[in-house]
């Protein structure tokens, strides 16, 4: 009986965490909704006078609000890619590995198995990475989500913001999230700006339009300010062909530490991120290449990885010593463990 109360507390206790994952996602919403609300009819069809004004500001503005609110819909509901059933222990693999008491045996049996695998990175201590509660032995740059409940590959953050976790299979579609929000915003601050003054100085009259367009002003400043930064820094990752993970935390590979591991050079960096084809680079449609599962590293020789054949070598300044502050961006937190 008390095992039954304690099974069903547990799952009302999950269900209301996935309720409450939703609300940030909400507010978003609700924001965005208002804003819409807030430009379109009480500055264009109200405030604004020229109908050639109220054209061009229409147009521009719905052009650029189908593609923030399209990379927002693919942020949220594409699914993260977990690993293929390959990097999945057998059960008969599965009931040695539990059945093993001794950590040494252990430690040898995932070697082992991980030599069949195209796996190059490792723990801190030079064991293999392996997930206890997948029971998958983890490809390189795949992360266990606590929010998610599951391995991610190429996880990069678990974003409240989307209510998803950030990988290999959306990332592009949240850096173009990031930069159409930021394009919003600045559009919006822009054009409003003039008729803030406007109102400010009393040339228009005072109606229900003028708290709109002041608090719209005020609102699109605040989130422009907040976005340019996050946005500035995942370019920043992109550009060294880093996860916010790899950034805090330096990735390990058989041959040790090494933070720019994955650093093919600026143009490839970017080419892991949004594809070889320029013509997909703005829309939200999927073009990073490859399954996530494995990825070009500088480690390995041209014939090994025809990659980086023809790469320029890339400098980078920055000391290969130099510790991360622990943390997180103010708008992405990360629940990788």
């Amino acid at each position: 009986m008390r095992r039954g109360w304690k099974m069903a507390l547990s799952g009302g206790l999950r269900c209301c965490r996935r309720v409450l994952s939703w609300v940030p996602v909400l507010v978003i919403v609700l924001v965005v909704l208002w804003s819409y609300y807030a430009y379109v009819f009480e500055l264009c069809l109200v405030t604004v006078l020229s109908p050639a004004e109220k054209v061009i500001y229409l147009i521009f503005y719905h052009a650029i609000f189908v593609f923030f609110t399209w990379t927002y819909w693919k942020s949220i509901f594409t699914l993260p890619q977990q690993p293929n059933q390959k990097f999945h222990l057998s059960y008969t693999d599965k009931e040695r590995y539990e059945n093993e008491e001794r950590p040494e045996v252990q430690k040898q049996m995932l070697v082992d198995m991980a030599k069949k695998l195209p796996v190059y990175t490792r723990t801190g201590s030079g064991a293999v990475r392996f997930c206890d509660r997948c029971n998958l032995i983890k490809p390189d740059r795949c992360h266990h989500c606590s929010v998610c409940a599951m391995c991610v590959l190429k996880m990069d953050h678990h974003c409240p913001w989307v209510n998803n976790c950030i990988g290999f299979s959306n990332y592009k579609f949240f850096l173009q999230f990031l930069a159409y929000s930021v394009l919003y915003c600045l559009y919006i601050a822009t054009t409003v700006f003039s008729y803030f003054i406007k109102y400010w100085r009393g040339e228009l009259p005072s109606v229900r339009s003028k708290f709109h367009v002041l608090f719209l002003l005020f609102v699109a400043c605040m989130f422009f300010v907040s976005l340019v930064i996050l946005f500035g820094y995942h370019c920043w990752l992109v550009s060294r062909n880093k996860t916010t993970l790899e950034a805090f935390c330096t990735p390990v590979f058989t041959s040790g530490p090494e933070k720019n591991g994955f650093n093919l050079g600026f143009i490839k960096n970017i080419q892991q991120v949004f594809g070889d084809k320029k013509k997909f680079w703005l829309i939200p449609i999927g073009s990073s290449p490859g399954d996530g599962h494995s990825f070009p590293m500088r480690s390995m020789n041209e014939s090994q990885n025809p990659l980086l054949a023809n790469e320029e070598p890339w400098e980078d300044n920055e000391d290969d010593n130099q510790d991360y502050p622990e943390g997180s961006s103010s708008l992405a937190v990360e629940t990788e463990t």
